[in-house]
């Protein structure tokens, strides 16, 4: 049953997310990743202070959220200067929040270190996206990359089940295994190959794509246990449950959050 809600919750976003991509304006899209970014940085202050109120300051989740919506904006706006000079705010909002907290808490530290992580981790790599779309043949690259981790995901799903031995990393995920993950890793590469030659057409394109679609892949990979450690760490099975059959939206996007900027470093400086 949890497998069907995940086929059926894919199969109602996915038309909605195409309708975005191809006929929607940059700032709609903006829009959808704010909105991404912003549930998905709630999940994780979630996971990696273990939900406790206490510990959490509000404080911490509004700067967290504005500064998710104001590096989509930027991204928007096409500036790499505005989303440095955001980063740069961000800093400076931690740092007056330090000095006014440090009296009563000395490990004050560790949550601003936990939410720069949080913001680099998420809202900065799905700001790429945008930066992504406004390339040459932008949009057909960001669907590229969403047919390469979706059959990275399904290819190690199924080879993980019906050929799966050996635990890739059973101290963090058991059920993950390495026939699963190579797998995942062919998947990939076959789908990216073929969606290649069907979006532009280009054999040579194509037969580049093949090593872009294998960084994609362990790149998504360890985005997939990266998240599974920081659950694991705190004790919590999904990042949420907004999205029925997949649980959080972090859950969804953890292996895409770090397949992003190889992308985009790929087609910046190699194609």
């Amino acid at each position: 049953m949890q497998h069907i809600k995940r086929w059926i919750t894919a199969f109602v976003l996915a038309p909605i997310i195409l309708w975005i991509l191809i006929k929607g304006s940059t700032l709609l899209f903006a829009v959808l990743i704010s909105v991404v970014g912003i549930l998905s940085i709630r999940e994780y202050l979630r996971i990696i202070f273990k939900n406790d109120e206490d510990y959490l300051s509000n404080t911490i989740k509004i700067i967290s959220y504005t500064v998710s919506m104001a590096l989509s904006i930027s991204a928007c706006l096409g500036s790499l200067e505005i989303l440095f000079l955001i980063l740069a705010m961000n800093l400076m909002a931690l740092s007056i929040f330090v000095l006014s907290r440090f009296a009563g808490n000395h490990n004050i530290f560790d949550i601003i270190s936990k939410q720069v992580l949080g913001i680099v981790y998420i809202p900065v790599s799905l700001s790429l996206l945008i930066f992504i779309k406004e390339l040459d043949g932008g949009t057909l690259w960001i669907i590229w990359l969403l047919i390469v981790i979706f059959a990275n995901d399904t290819g190690a799903f199924y080879s993980g089940t019906f050929l799966g031995k050996n635990a890739l990393a059973p101290n963090i995920s058991p059920n993950k295994t390495i026939e699963g993950s190579l797998g995942g890793m062919t998947a990939s590469m076959v789908a990216g190959f073929i969606f290649c030659q069907v979006f532009f057409s280009d054999l040579s394109l194509s037969f580049l794509t093949i090593p872009a679609s294998f960084m994609l892949s362990i790149a998504g990979q360890i985005g997939d246990l990266f998240e599974s450690a920081m659950k694991r760490a705190s004790s919590i099975k999904d990042s949420g449950r907004i999205l029925p059959g997949h649980g959080g939206m972090l859950d969804r996007i953890d292996g895409l959050l770090l397949a992003i900027p190889v992308l985009y470093v790929y087609l910046v400086f190699v194609l």
